[in-house]
């Protein structure tokens, strides 16, 4: 009975390498690595590594410039997940009707998101230009005086923020316009005949159905938010004065511009393990909040 057992185990095992092979070779070493270098001084040419222990650590929590970038991410985090998961369920309660020209529509709001991020934040820095942007010509044309929308600390961020959720929305669009027709007729028919306003068949009905959706969109969205990095770049290059410089982009200015390999693996180390809880916490909230129909 125990060979039995064992030959299923190696068996199993089998089954698991190709798999495990380019795991191992693209996500585990190089995790392993960056751990190694964060307890290392390097500055990515020199031949030789400075073991210095936790010293990188210890000099990024007393840096103001890494408290920074960690509001920044938070905030990123905040204003592109909501948006997107909100904007994509709207679009898809418009656009889930019988209505003229509605896969038109449906491939106009999802084009944004096979769009290049570049080729999409290119456009948006000529629409956030100061004196001839076409932002800054719609507010004027209403009486409103024009925003410097990348130069302004106070709106860098929220220039950045538009362009993400902008390419987002279509995105989440799709997989609520997906979710919405897997939701039973017979159900809203039947909550229809109990009396239920359109809000109630929605909230009672609708969203606890969609809501493995959502739990979805929220992690993969949040993931994304963690990770963004075009957009940045080409609009405000983290500033001004690090309004944008998220987590990431921390790590890449400490590891491509000051050429701190053990400060910027400190920094990734970081960010790893944000992603790493700020899943745990999702998944736990996902445990008592998603309805999953059998």
């Amino acid at each position: 009975m125990k060979r039995s057992f064992w030959v299923e185990d190696v068996r199993a095992l089998l089954f698991t390498l190709p798999a495990m092979v380019p795991l191992t070779l693209f996500w585990f070493y190089p995790l392993g690595y960056i751990i190694y270098l964060s307890f290392m001084e390097w500055d990515f040419m020199s031949p030789d590594k400075l073991f210095v222990g936790l010293q990188n650590y210890r000099d990024l929590i007393t840096d103001p410039s890494f408290y920074q970038s960690l509001r920044v991410t938070a905030l990123f985090c905040a204003g592109s997940v909501l948006p997107v998961v909100v904007f994509g369920l709207g679009l898809a309660l418009l656009l889930n009707r019988n209505m003229k020209g509605g896969s038109v529509y449906r491939m106009l709001m999802f084009s944004p998101w096979v769009t290049p991020t570049v080729a999409v934040s290119i456009v948006w820095s000529w629409i956030f230009e100061p004196e001839v942007g076409l932002a800054n010509t719609l507010l004027k044309s209403f009486g409103i005086e024009g925003i410097r929308w990348l130069e302004d600390p106070n709106w860098a961020l929220v220039g950045v923020l538009l362009v993400t959720v902008w390419k987002s929305a279509g995105w989440g669009m799709i997989f609520y316009l997906v979710a919405l027709r897997s939701v039973p007729t017979e159900l809203l028919q039947a909550a229809e005949l109990d009396g239920a306003s359109r809000w109630h068949k929605f909230w009672n009905v609708t969203w606890p159905l969609i809501s493995p959706t959502t739990f979805f969109l929220v992690i993969v969205q949040l993931i994304q938010a963690l990770q963004a990095y075009d957009q940045i770049n080409v609009l405000t290059q983290g500033g001004p004065a690090g309004s944008t410089r998220t987590l990431l982009y921390l790590y890449y200015q400490s590891a491509f511009d000051a050429f701190q390999i053990g400060q910027a693996s400190s920094v990734a180390i970081t960010l790893i393990i944000g992603c790493v809880g700020l899943s745990l916490l999702s998944f736990w909230v996902g445990r008592r909040t998603v309805h999953y129909s059998s």
